[in-house]
């Protein structure tokens, strides 16, 4: 048992480690690339480079290098809902603060950078491939299992803000024709989230239960402001779908309160807190299931044809 606490004492040390290096060459290369920046605007006055190779070289430099001050000197991080279990992208990025850099880097941008991190240090190892997002929901956590015993409702407040009234803690259940008339009522109120009804209808399992839980993240709020100048009056809820396929995904949805409190409850409580927890855990969402669906996507397969720009799932 010793043995076991050591090594993970020890794996803990070491992740900390790669993170704070991660750091101090994100700073490195920042340092560089500026440097470089200035360099090569000088070689405007250099007869054999043309300003089109100096904007060129500058172009790919920013790229690179933009995301790296963020990485040295990161903020503290605020998560848009509180009491939502970290996923599995974040979880990767506490880790290894390069990941998105390095992951989002092309051959030429890696070379440059494992050239200048070799000057810096020979101990940085790239961080490994970013993970994908985590089908089904996340594993019950010892909190959230004394959350769910202590009949805890995992929407919490944000600080500053009016909580939500008592008929927004409830989770309720609806069918496939349900889901879509959501979606076109957000549509056609313009509220900003949900529409691609015609999308869902050919996607979701056609018997499958679903469930809705209003969710909002700390920018969707009620009461504040939106688009129009006004402050928001909907709900932001959060979905888990049935797919055709069977699998679970997460989705969003803008539903005005009436037309929430008019939906049957039809769920007892005690599953209905089991239930909001966990669609509240689900990281994978309609659009990635969409893209990795869309090859096969079609009327011989699923029936789908798409009637218009833009009738595909939304990210969430």
């Amino acid at each position: 048992m010793s043995e076991r606490i050591g090594e993970g004492r020890w794996t803990g040390m070491g992740r900390r480690r790669e993170a704070e290096l991660d750091r101090d060459v994100a700073a490195f290369l920042a340092a560089r690339a500026f440097t470089e920046i200035r360099h090569v605007a000088g070689g405007l006055t250099v007869r054999d480079t043309s300003p089109e190779e100096v904007l060129d070289r500058i172009r790919f430099l920013a790229d690179l290098s933009h995301n790296l001050p963020g990485v040295a000197r990161p903020r503290p991080r605020t998560p848009s809902r509180l009491g939502k279990p970290l996923g599995s992208f974040d979880q990767a990025m506490a880790e290894r603060p390069l990941s998105w850099v390095w992951s989002t880097a092309g051959p030429e941008a890696r070379a440059w950078m494992l050239r200048h991190i070799e000057q810096m240090t020979h101990h940085w190892t790239p961080p490994p491939p970013l993970p994908r997002s985590r089908t089904g929901p996340a594993p019950v956590t010892l909190r959230r299992q004394t959350g769910i015993l202590l009949g805890r409702w995992p929407v919490r407040t944000p600080a500053g803000r009016r909580p939500l009234p008592a008929q927004a803690r409830v989770l309720k259940a609806l069918d496939t024709e349900g889901v879509c008339a959501l979606n076109d009522e957000a549509h056609r109120l313009r509220l900003g989230l949900g529409g691609s009804g015609s999308w869902l209808r050919a996607h979701l399992a056609p018997d499958g239960v679903h469930y809705l839980l209003p969710d909002p993240a700390d920018y969707y709020w009620p009461g504040n402001p939106d688009s129009s100048g006004g402050g928001i009056r909907w709900w932001q809820c959060t979905m888990l779908l049935r797919m055709r396929d069977g699998e679970q995904v997460a989705s969003m949805v803008a539903v005005l309160p009436g037309t929430f409190a008019a939906l049957p409850s039809t769920v007892p409580r005690r599953r209905q807190l089991r239930l909001a927890h966990v669609v509240r855990s689900v990281e994978r969402d309609t659009s990635q299931w969409g893209r990795d669906h869309e090859s096969a996507c079609g009327p011989g397969l699923c029936g789908y044809v798409r009637e218009a720009a833009g009738d595909a799932p939304t990210a969430t």
